[in-house]
C-alpha cells in the first residue's frame, strides 16, 4: 500500500500543471470566443435586422421623430449568442474575444446610436437615406432670408 501511495506522489509529480493563475496572469481566450460585443456606429444603418433576431431582447429601436431612430443595446442582457453579428449586412457588429466584461456602473454596458433616417412618403416608416445628400440631416426646402433675397435680386 505504502509503494502504491509513492508511485501516485511521483506520478503527480510528473506530470504538468492542471489549473491556470488566472486572476494573477491573463489567461488567453478561445479562438473562436464570443465576448464582448462591439458596435461600429459609423456602419450601422438602422435597419433593425439585428433586433429581430435577438433571443434576449437586448436591443431596443424606437422612432422619435419621423427622422430620427433610437436604437439602445442594454449589453448587461445579451447572451453572446452571436445571432446579431450574423443577421448584420453591413459588419457593424462585431464579438470580439475580450471576455473580461465586470463593471460596477451599469451605462458603461449600454450602447445608445442616433440616427438620421429618411421616411418613406407612402408608408411613413424610417429608411436609410441612399444618396450622401440626403444624410444632411436637413429635411425641407431652405428658408431664404429676406435680406439675402434682396441681395441676390430675387425677392421681388
Amino acid at each position: 500500500m505504502l509503494a502504491a501511495k509513492i508511485r501516485q506522489f511521483r506520478l503527480g509529480l510528473n506530470t504538468e500543471r492542471a489549473t491556470v493563475a488566472y486572476p494573477f496572469a491573463p489567461h488567453p481566450a478561445e479562438p473562436n470566443a464570443r465576448g464582448q460585443v462591439v458596435v461600429d456606429t459609423d456602419k450601422c444603418t438602422g435597419c433593425g435586422g439585428c433586433a429581430d433576431v435577438c433571443p434576449s431582447r437586448c436591443i431596443l429601436i424606437t422612432d422619435l421623430a419621423p427622422h430620427w431612430r433610437m436604437l439602445r443595446r442594454h449589453l448587461e442582457r445579451c447572451i453572446h449568442c452571436g445571432r446579431c453579428e450574423a443577421a448584420c449586412d453591413y459588419g457593424a457588429v462585431a464579438l470580439t474575444p475580450e471576455y473580461e466584461l465586470g463593471t460596477t456602473d451599469r451605462a458603461d454596458l449600454l450602447v445608445e446610436q442616433r440616427l438620421f433616417m429618411g421616411v418613406c412618403d407612402r408608408c411613413g416608416r424610417c429608411y436609410v437615406p441612399g444618396h450622401p445628400l440626403d444624410g444632411l440631416k436637413a429635411v425641407g426646402t431652405r428658408v431664404e432670408e429676406p435680406a439675402l433675397l434682396a441681395l441676390a435680386g430675387g425677392g421681388r
